[in-house]
């Protein structure tokens, strides 16, 4: 059973943090345009149980994730299931169709250009995004991904990877919760 591991934190200018990023020998993978569409339950409360579940978007490519509830008091640390379906806008849409028909509703897009970046540090494969959220600014997430056997490990790894970064201060809330405040919009 595979979990994330993963801090984010605002960034005003994410060069600082990108430079020694590449000194460690991170490797630059791509720049992409998501857009991911936030789903509410039909019968409890994602935001109390702090599970989500969303399409993304990329260009053609669609993919249906289910986050589960945070486990971790420091980090964001949960468990993921990340499924590939059918490219297209259709099956996009055709996705989104099947989810409201069993009584899931939209709850808000989250659209972000995101630059990737892939780094082994410590033994361990991290990925180390930007993100440029539309209206909320740019961020910068380190994670990885681990077996719930050594999840501390990766904790660890994560934590001491941004302090070696100079990132302090994390954000724990989500893109969504931060769009939904901005708006005056509760999250169900």
């Amino acid at each position: 059973m595979s979990y994330e591991v993963e801090l984010k934190f605002p960034v005003a200018d994410p060069q600082g943090p990108l430079s020694k990023l590449l000194e460690l020998g991170a490797v630059k993978q791509r720049t992409i345009q998501q857009r991911d569409t936030y789903f509410a339950h039909p019968q409890r409360s994602f935001a109390e149980s702090n599970e989500a579940l969303r399409i993304r978007q990329v260009g053609d490519e669609n993919r249906i994730t289910y986050k589960g509830p945070i486990i971790d008091q420091e980090t964001k640390m949960r468990r993921e299931i990340e499924l590939p379906f059918q490219t297209g806008a259709a099956a996009g849409q055709s996705l989104r169709e099947l989810l409201e028909i069993l009584g899931f509703t939209p709850v808000h897009s989250v659209v972000k250009t995101r630059e990737t970046y892939a780094l082994t540090w410590q033994d361990r494969d991290c990925e180390i995004c930007v993100d440029h959220i539309e209206a909320l600014g740019t961020f910068m997430e380190v994670e990885t991904l681990a077996e719930e056997a050594a999840l501390g490990d990766a904790k660890e790894t994560i934590l001491k990877l941004a302090a070696k970064l100079g990132l302090s201060a994390p954000e724990r809330r989500s893109y969504l919760t931060m769009l939904l405040e901005q708006k005056g919009i509760p999250r169900e």
